[in-house]
């Protein structure tokens, strides 16, 4: 394989921010799902989203380049494996959080080291979404996104018959009543803010949903699991989280932890670009080895195991 050209390599990357939102519009405009059926004409596609053909055609043409949708004949694309992912839960809401809201964030990141979305939107992320049901609903069918990819993590922890399983943070639900189906000897509790949207089907007997906040309190579990949620946070923010769960926990409790553990080297890794995601919306970030080591102890937790992404520990005696 040939090695890629400097400029390749710097044109990628100053291109990234009109990728990212010609996506973004795309997505939003539900073109995916109108080519699901099969090859259709701009002109349809346009008419049916209320979009201008030719600014239309042009923000295929770009995607097509990439793999992304194909153009079958002037002006008629289809859908290409790759276009085909946003038809799947979480996806297309990926691509349009990426190219909207998250896209007007990132065009003010700096590097003074503090959150800039509230002053894009004149308040944090967190209250912003409570006032967008539409973006929270979004939000949260994007964060159920890889689901079994998180199952497959999970099935490395070593669970134990009639353990109660607390997902703190554990949006709508779905990746606990996978958990569950795969080990129904298991009981679970989502935790999470009372306007989180959920599907009502995914609770009944053995998985129950409790309102509340992680900085306030937490219900008793035997495991508590933190699915992407550290990261979303200062180091202050975190180790408080992990001491309102330490403060619940019984002793021989155990606390799993769905992040990425950041190789050092130069090697990519998505999360080192997701990093910079977490800087601009919430001061969040990922964290290396090291920093996750000294965030455990801050949090009365010591660690058991760390794989890529997935840390286990256990509560310090």
């Amino acid at each position: 394989m040939s090695e890629v050209a400097p400029e390749a390599k710097v044109w990628d990357i100053l291109r990234g921010a009109l990728a990212t939102r010609t996506l973004g519009i795309v997505a939003g405009l539900g073109i995916p799902h109108a080519l699901a059926a099969g090859p259709r004409s701009v002109e349809d596609l346009a008419r049916d989203a209320g979009a201008d053909a030719d600014a239309l055609h042009r923000l295929l043409r770009a995607l097509a380049s990439e793999g992304i949708f194909a153009e079958e004949e002037r002006g008629v694309f289809r859908n290409t494996p790759a276009s085909e992912l946003l038809l799947t839960s979480g996806w297309d809401d990926f691509a349009v959080l990426f190219g909207g809201v998250w896209y007007r964030a990132v065009e003010r990141l700096d590097a003074s080291g503090t959150a800039v979305f509230p002053d894009v939107f004149g308040t944090d992320f967190w209250a912003w979404l409570a006032e967008h049901p539409e973006e929270r609903a979004r939000f949260d069918r994007a964060m159920a996104q890889g689901s079994d990819t998180r199952i497959e993590r999970l099935e490395t922890v070593d669970w134990r018959s009639g353990e109660t399983v607390v997902d703190v943070g554990g949006g709508n639900g779905s990746l606990l009543a996978e958990l569950l189906k795969a080990h129904p000897d298991l009981r679970g509790i989502v935790f999470d803010l009372p306007e989180t949207t959920r599907d009502e089907s995914f609770f009944g007997d053995g998985l129950e949903f409790v309102a509340g906040s992680f900085f306030e309190r937490v219900p008793e579990g035997d495991v508590y699991l933190l699915a992407t949620i550290l990261h979303d946070w200062d180091d202050d923010s975190a180790a408080k989280i992990l001491r309102t769960i330490r403060a619940a926990a019984p002793q021989d409790a155990r606390l799993i932890i769905l992040d990425a553990v950041v190789p050092q080297g130069n090697e990519p890794f998505g999360p080192k670009w997701l990093d910079l995601l977490m800087l601009t919306l919430f001061a969040g970030r990922e964290r290396d080895e090291d920093q996750w080591r000294a965030l455990l102890a801050a949090g009365d937790f010591e660690p058991v195991r760390f794989d890529e992404r997935l840390i286990e520990a256990r509560c310090r005696s």
